[in-house]
């Protein structure tokens, strides 16, 4: 007990439970002192960040009129252009408080949109630790996380519409003509493949099971408009036979679908081996396109560090409807935005109903899909006899 502790007040109290009760609470509090001194040692200390200092570097460096780097260098370290990165910097500052400029409790402005955005860029380009730009752009860990979880969410929710958006009926149209002008196919949609976001801190305790392909076809959503009705009339024909469905190219571990095109597995005659190396060739598409979005995004293709699973999900998804972004910019879009596009209403159908079934079960249908692919075999076999 503190010694400094009156002794005579102690004597006041008529039993000796009372005593004991005053010494423990002494005690206690002394404690609480301790812990309290041993807690502000241990805060982290206050760094005097020149914020802006360090965003009248950034615009002298990259947004005054006469700069220091050129947009070629802008778009190499941060992998948008001058003009995309502004597009995005403007829209969010438009539309979420979190990217305006406003000062803090002591009255010091706060980091503008385009140090956030930068930060955001930086870490999803180039995939490193979140407090790497601290030096040149003065933000701290935190904030960069901050940074990077607003900007991912927020694109995705101005965005999302216009660059992950299903494709209307003049969009399928757009679809069919340019794959089969590219690679021969009447009815291609596109081709199919998967791809893995690594994530360094999943838990893996009592994990089993595998995440291929086929398994993780199984619950996409990718044909749920199909089935309800929603999807558009994809109507198209080959070789004098009509379809209903368009089709993806997919490799030989999905299942046989209407809506899926496989190379035959063992070719044996000249049309099959044909054919077998033209489906090989134009799902070379997707692989390049996984390919550049990596190599683009480094945060997709390497570990990530982050915890929760919607937050990469938010994360990937940004860096997707980016990446289209540039696609359009640069002018090699298949189909271009319309916001005065006519959709066609469509009745749905109710899941369990028979139309719902019937939908279901002509997507199943493996022997459209042998008729399909016979059709589609003789079709580039004519065209390639027509050019010899």
């Amino acid at each position: 007990m503190d010694p400094s502790i009156n002794m005579e007040f102690l004597k006041s109290f008529d039993s000796d439970d009372d005593v004991e009760f005053v010494e423990t609470f002494f005690n206690v509090v002394q404690h609480v002192h301790a812990e309290e001194s041993s807690n502000a040692a241990r805060t982290r200390a206050v760094v005097n960040r020149d914020r802006q200092a360090a965003h009248d570097l950034l615009v002298r460096d990259y947004f005054a009129d006469n700069c220091l780097y050129n947009d070629d260098s802008f778009e190499r370290r941060f992998r948008l252009n001058n003009a995309i990165f502004l597009r995005i910097s403007n829209a969010l500052k438009s539309r979420y408080d979190f990217f305006k400029q406003k000062p803090d409790a002591r009255r010091r402005m706060g980091f503008s949109s385009i140090q956030k955005c930068a930060a955001a860029l930086r870490y999803l380009g180039y995939g490193i630790a979140f407090d790497a730009s601290d030096e040149y752009l003065k933000i701290s860990e935190r904030t960069a996380v901050e940074c990077v979880d607003w900007f991912s969410a927020c694109v995705y929710e101005v965005f999302h519409e216009e660059y992950l958006r299903k494709p209307t009926q003049r969009d399928i149209e757009r679809l069919y003509s340019a794959h089969e002008e590219r690679h021969g196919f009447p009815g291609m949609l596109g081709s199919l493949d998967c791809t893995h976001v690594v994530w360094e801190k999943c838990p893996t305790a009592w994990r089993a099971g595998v995440n291929n392909d086929l398994n993780v076809l199984g619950p996409s959503p990718l044909f749920n408009d199909i089935w309800t009705g929603k999807a558009p009339d994809m109507t198209f024909t080959v070789n004098r036979h009509a379809y209903k469905y368009g089709y993806y190219l997919g490799d030989g571990i999905y299942p046989d679908y209407s809506t899926l095109m496989k190379a035959y597995s063992v070719p044996r005659s000249e049309k099959a081996k044909f054919f077998t190396k033209k489906q090989e060739s134009a799902r070379k598409d997707i692989k390049r396109a996984f390919g550049v979005l990596k190599q683009t995004w480094h945060v997709v293709k390497y570990a990530t560090r982050l915890w929760d699973k919607e937050r990469i999900k938010r994360m990937v998804l940004a860096c997707i409807i980016m990446h289209n972004m540039i696609i359009e910019d640069e002018g090699r879009a298949i189909c271009t935005y319309d916001p005065n596009d006519v959709v066609v209403p469509i009745e749905e159908f109710v899941p369990g109903t028979n139309a719902f079934l019937e939908r279901v079960v002509e997507i199943h249908n493996s022997e459209t899909c042998f008729n399909l692919r016979e059709d589609v075999a003789e079709h580039l076999y004519q065209h390639s006899m027509k050019d010899d």
